[in-house]
């Protein structure tokens, strides 16, 4: 098998994968009852939920298979200038390997060039390693969830000013070995 990772925004033919890859990380994290993304209803129809303005929503594949992903969108119930990190999931196979950094750069770049001022994600206690690479980015932990997310579930919060957010390391998409 290779090592070759490959980063590209979402397309219709992806929607089953991805959906498969938040049914099956989720419950990893003890996020698979009321009040997590799990449930929402774009997990059926990724591709068409981030097709929209201001909407973007990448996949990391390696030979063809989809190992994750990760978007921005609007933070619903706040301000147009806020968005959302949501659904930034990785097969146990691809994680270590510095691949969620590069995409959370890449999501990151997106909301800038988006307009967003301010980005802002909810996770949980158990999920230490996004959250140091969280905290690594230049995120801000915060005392209370923002918007109207409906995942109750969650209990970390983070925000980060976007004019201090990182740029990925290589413009555009990428491709590397690892």
């Amino acid at each position: 098998m290779s090592t070759e990772w490959t980063l590209r925004p979402i397309e219709p033919k992806d929607d089953a994968a991805v959906a498969a890859i938040i049914r099956s990380v989720m419950p990893e994290f003890g996020a698979s009852g009321p009040g997590f993304a799990i449930h929402d209803a774009e997990v059926e129809t990724m591709s068409a939920s981030y097709s929209r303005p201001r909407h973007g929503y990448f996949v990391v594949e390696r030979d063809g298979q989809l190992v994750g992903g990760g978007g921005i969108a609007p933070l619903t119930g706040a301000d147009p200038s806020v968005c959302e990190l949501r659904k930034m999931y990785f097969l146990k196979e691809a994680r270590g390997h510095g691949l969620g950094e590069k995409l959370l750069r890449r999501c990151l770049a997106f909301a800038k060039e988006a307009g967003y001022q301010l980005c802002y994600l909810e996770t949980l206690t158990g999920m230490s390693q996004a959250q140091k690479l969280y905290e690594r980015l230049g995120f801000d932990r915060i005392p209370q969830a923002m918007g109207s997310t409906g995942h109750f579930g969650c209990n970390r919060f983070y925000t980060l000013d976007l004019s201090k957010a990182p740029l990925p390391r290589t413009p555009g998409e990428f491709s590397s070995r690892g």
